[in-house]
């Protein structure tokens, strides 16, 4: 099996991975981390970030229930995620391409090291986590405050 996280290069790559994985088509070892952020810049640059969050927690949920992995949503990762690559976007170069800001935010960002910078593994992967907003142990976000909303 092929563990390297694929990069997506053109804007066509990234509209088939996030219909791939809005079919649930997309097979669970290949919605790694790079493929979550590539999906979640996809909503955030069709969607306020409200509506994109709402969309991407509905999408994982989903997939995740399709697949038989329910261990593979956590609400505060999905929403510290939402809101650093919101964050990302906001500080882009303006009309730049889609696929250029995800290999942009892949390398720049695309490791969970982050999430680890702000919360302990403790914190993060707790039950209290995986179902709501909990503000970081470690370090208070720089980016912004994150919307504590609740799932739906």
């Amino acid at each position: 099996m092929d563990t390297r996280q694929p990069i997506y290069r053109t804007h066509e790559q990234i509209e088939r991975l996030v219909q791939a994985f809005e079919a649930c088509t997309l097979p669970p070892d290949q919605f790694a981390h790079h493929a979550h952020m590539t999906v979640a810049l996809w909503y955030l640059t069709q969607l306020p970030l409200d509506q994109a969050t709402d969309k991407m927690r509905t999408a994982i949920q989903r997939f995740a229930a399709f697949h038989h992995q329910t261990q593979l949503y956590n609400e505060t990762i999905t929403l510290f995620w939402m809101k650093l690559l919101d964050h990302f976007l906001s500080i882009a170069q303006p009309n730049t391409a889609l696929a250029d800001v995800t290999q942009q935010a892949l390398i720049a960002l695309g490791s969970m090291r982050f999430v680890f910078s702000h919360y302990s593994k403790a914190l993060v992967f707790s039950e209290k986590a995986r179902h709501q907003w909990v503000d970081p142990d470690l370090i208070p976000l720089s980016f912004g405050e994150v919307a504590k909303s609740q799932p739906t």
